[in-house]
């Protein structure tokens, strides 16, 4: 697939992971991201540009794998009408997200194949594996990570020397990435598939 195209499935995905957060955080009762032009499909209010663009297009074309980030909603708790579960909800909102993309067109690929042109087969699969790779990434509990604070939400006690690892953190998660990622995301791509990468 050229590059391109696939730097463009993965800014719009990202950006749908961040309007999940920010639409949970005002079902929630935090107007905050609504108020700052955040909770919007539109991708320019989302863009860092070292994040979504330098670093992504370097790793691309250089690489061919995807480093980057898309700027993240701001949420403000002292809104939440549920304080207790508020940052665990907004933070699994925007794996759930992806993973809502992930199962809709999974599902396209799964009883389309035989009728969609090869080219959008292929589109469509693309999609798929973007949206579980970065469900999958946003878990693991390293931070900046969903997934950190996720799993201190839910082992406040476990998990507070974790939170301080700060930029290393990333370090670590890409690192497990490489190692759990692809068997895992192979396997959910191939249930809601019905075929391999």
């Amino acid at each position: 697939m050229d590059i391109l195209v696939l730097y463009v499935i993965i800014i719009l995905s990202a950006v749908f992971h961040e309007y999940g957060h920010g639409l949970m955080a005002l079902e929630l009762g935090d107007p905050t991201a609504r108020n700052s032009g955040r909770l919007t499909l539109n991708p320019v209010p989302h863009l860092d540009m070292m994040g979504t663009v330098i670093v992504p297009l370097l790793s691309l074309f250089s690489f061919g794998s995807f480093i980057g980030w898309a700027k993240p909603v701001p949420i403000n708790p002292l809104f939440f009408k549920d304080r207790r579960n508020g940052i665990l909800k907004v933070s699994l909102a925007g794996v759930s997200a992806n993973l809502l993309l992930a199962v809709v067109f999974g599902l396209l690929v799964r009883f389309g194949t035989s009728v969609l042109p090869v080219a959008a087969v292929v589109l469509l699969k693309e999609v798929v594996i973007v949206n579980i790779s970065l469900a999958l990434f946003n878990l693991l509990p390293f931070p900046p990570l969903d997934g950190s604070q996720i799993f201190y939400e839910l082992f406040p006690k476990a998990w507070a020397g974790v939170m301080r690892l700060g930029f290393s953190g990333v370090i670590l998660a890409i690192l497990a990435a490489s190692a759990i990622l692809p068997p895992v995301g192979n396997l959910i791509f191939k249930l809601l598939t019905g075929q391999g990468y």
